[in-house]
């Protein structure tokens, strides 16, 4: 089978209460499906915590808007590690996660009354910044898409700001693995819209890159359209942002996509000289939903998690679920199957 990006599943997030962060992200943001709260070992990923299985607790909670979600990720019997140092803008890793809204103006004025240490000014009218309450930096992007009409005024994820080391290496990766074949900008200088941000008033190389309209199943209408935005130092020497923690520590730890054609993408990561480092190799429970999941490293180590998925849950009491993964690859659900998600809905 040929590989097939659906789009950007979810974004992992490493916190010290995965509870609170999806109440607040459920309340502010429109989070508020919860796909599923699996508490497990993490036998796989034992290459990311010191040679040891780690406890955790996994939420995937969606904003049905349209977009990726977020996995919100808590050890249980380790207090997760901040880094030593403040991450600074263009360090080595998931900077911000990008999210999308239709009305930034309204957005902007709903987050400044949370009384957040950080919301920025509108930038040219297409984004803002703000810090989440546990320092994780959010780009709100002016974006038309939607899959359904919420309460909300945000969607779900619609990509990432990624530090990088080698803007031209880091490029080979993301467009060839990762099908961003469109470079929307390619900018290099002192910009306005990190200036306020740590680290933001260097210089900086910065690509924004995108996927041409492309076939997508399963999911896909949901997630939508994503984008990777790639920043690079041009005056400083970043810092891997997990230097001496663990995956699962706090801040962004992944970005996973959804896929299909696994064995595809393995050999293709393999000829780019970026072998898969975790392989499930088969169908893998998360709780109520199962898949096949691997991850693979850019070029700097930040962790790119791809899901094959083969079942999502839809009436758990009853043992109801769309079943994937015998489904033509190319064909997305129907869009009244993909609504029923909300049955779910942590109001």
């Amino acid at each position: 089978m040929a590989k097939i990006i659906n789009g950007i599943q979810q974004i992992g997030i490493g916190a010290a209460d995965a509870k609170k962060v999806f109440d607040w992200y459920q309340k502010q943001l429109g989070f508020d499906i919860l796909v599923f709260e699996d508490v497990a070992p993490a036998k796989l990923m034992t290459r990311y915590t010191e040679g040891s299985v780690q406890n955790r607790v996994a939420l995937l909670a969606l904003n049905m808007v349209g977009g990726g979600g977020l996995e919100i990720w808590q050890f249980k019997d380790r207090k997760p590690q901040a880094p030593e140092q403040p991450l600074q803008l263009g360090d080595l890793g998931i900077n911000a996660m990008k999210i999308r809204s239709r009305n930034l103006a309204e957005f902007r004025e709903h987050l400044t009354g949370l009384s957040l240490d950080d919301v920025k000014t509108i930038y040219e009218e297409s984004h803002f910044f703000f810090a989440d309450p546990w320092r994780n930096w959010v780009q709100v992007v002016r974006e038309d898409y939607s899959f359904t009409s919420t309460k909300y005024l945000s969607g779900g994820v619609l990509g990432a700001l990624i530090g990088v080391s080698d803007m031209e290496v880091s490029l080979k990766f993301y467009r060839k693995l990762l099908g961003y074949d469109t470079i929307e900008s390619d900018l290099k200088g002192v910009f306005n819209d990190f200036a306020d941000m740590p680290g933001g008033k260097g210089n900086f190389r910065r690509v924004l890159l995108k996927h041409r309209k492309r076939p997508v199943g399963g999911f896909g209408d949901l997630y939508g359209p994503s984008q990777i935005e790639l920043v690079q130092s041009l005056d400083r020497s970043p810092v891997p942002v997990f230097k001496d923690r663990m995956w699962g520590d706090l801040g962004y730890i992944h970005l996973c996509f959804d896929i299909r054609g696994m064995d595809a993408f393995r050999s293709e990561a393999k000829g780019l000289n970026h072998p898969f480092t975790v392989d499930s190799a088969d169908s893998f429970d998360m709780g109520d939903a199962a898949g096949r999941f691997a991850y693979v490293e850019d070029p700097d180590g930040t962790l790119i998690e791809l899901v094959e998925t083969h079942k999502v849950p839809i009436f758990k009491r009853l043992g109801i679920h769309i079943d994937l993964k015998n489904r033509h690859s190319e064909k997305p659900l129907p869009k009244w199957l993909v609504k029923m998600m909300r049955i779910h809905r942590v109001r």
